[in-house]
């Protein structure tokens, strides 16, 4: 159960491929309600998707060419929630950025799976 699924990678290209990616903060930006925090790789989501929270699915888009690479699973203890986001042209210099993102508070814990 621990190898890889080129089946569940291939559904994450097609949802990715069919939606349009909105990125509503985009690099350098400031997180709207916690002004100290600056995303440093743009950050937005899949029109007309749904996660867990209700909005569309999170993406994390690089600089390089428009392919899934990896998921991040957050758990986020304040919001009492879990969800993915998906990596879409991360290098890895990005990988790490959205990695440490994801990890550097007590409330916040993920795990990147790569493609």
């Amino acid at each position: 159960m621990n190898e890889y699924n080129e089946d569940f990678w291939n559904a994450l290209d097609e949802l990715v491929n069919s939606s349009e990616i909105v990125i509503d903060r985009p690099k350098g930006s400031a997180h709207p309600r916690f002004p100290d925090f600056i995303y440093r790789v743009d950050y937005g989501y899949l029109k007309d998707t749904s996660s867990m929270d209700g909005a569309g699915i999170d993406v994390w888009v690089g600089s390089g060419d428009k392919k899934v690479d990896a998921v991040m699973c957050i758990v986020d203890l304040m919001k009492k929630d879990s969800e993915i986001k998906i990596l879409i042209g991360c290098n890895e210099e990005e990988k790490t950025v959205v990695y440490q993102t994801h990890n550097e508070t007590k409330y916040m814990k993920g795990i990147m799976i790569r493609r």
